[in-house]
């Protein structure tokens, strides 16, 4: 049936059943279904820094055991999935509110790389379901990336979702940091900071430093 297969369009592109049969040799030769397989067994395949390779996990809607290390790793990730679900429904539904106690109506992404071009992707790609919300990408350490962003936007209004694993990436910190003091400037007290920025970050310590509620 077709639900088991994937369909793919080489009419447009310069592939024969030659290039094709030397491509699986050479999947052959590298034994990449080994790698698939050690990728599923939660083996460390990032040799760089000795990790699991786990974004297979986060799409694991049948949530199957994926061991780590004999941990199953499923419930944590399934947990996180909730809490993400969860927050995005408070900001979409208006009760999560501003500092002033108005609804949010601009969120801007603040990341680099990996963390602005996915969620910038997708965006783009389901604008024709998108709901109330404008949502802006700052990404470039220039100042006049987020200088222009942020001259159309009301701080009374705006959640900044500050993307960096570490919450140390330079040109992701800084431009938060701007935002921050952009926000400020209209709020005042910092207390408020944590009504307008949320974190995508395992650096707990440093989040908090920054203003914003560890929970979010």
């Amino acid at each position: 049936t077709f639900d088991d297969q994937m369909l793919v369009d080489y009419s447009k592109n310069r592939i024969n059943a030659e290039t094709l049969e030397k491509l699986q040799a050479l999947a052959r030769e590298t034994d990449l279904q080994g790698a698939i397989a050690a990728m599923f067994a939660g083996e460390k395949i990032n040799r760089t820094e000795d990790r699991a390779v786990l974004h297979i996990a986060l799409r694991n809607r049948s949530n199957t055991p994926i061991y780590v290390d004999g941990k199953d790793v499923m419930p944590e990730v399934s947990a996180v999935l909730a809490k993400m679900k969860q927050f995005c429904a408070r900001v979409i539904d208006g009760e999560w509110r501003g500092y002033t106690g108005k609804t949010i109506t601009d969120v801007v992404n603040i990341g680099i790389g990996g963390s602005d071009l996915g969620p910038y992707m997708v965006t783009e790609a389901l604008r024709p379901y998108k709901n109330h919300l404008a949502m802006h990408f700052v990404s470039n350490v220039d100042g006049t990336h987020i200088a222009e962003t942020l001259q159309r936007l009301n701080p009374e209004t705006t959640l900044f979702l500050v993307a960096s694993k570490t919450f140390t990436t330079q040109e992701t910190m800084t431009n938060a940091h701007s935002a921050r003091d952009w926000f400020l400037q209209a709020a005042g007290d910092e207390r408020h900071v944590a009504k307008h920025f949320a974190a995508l970050s395992t650096n707990a310590q440093a989040v908090a430093a920054f203003g914003i509620d560890t929970a979010n």
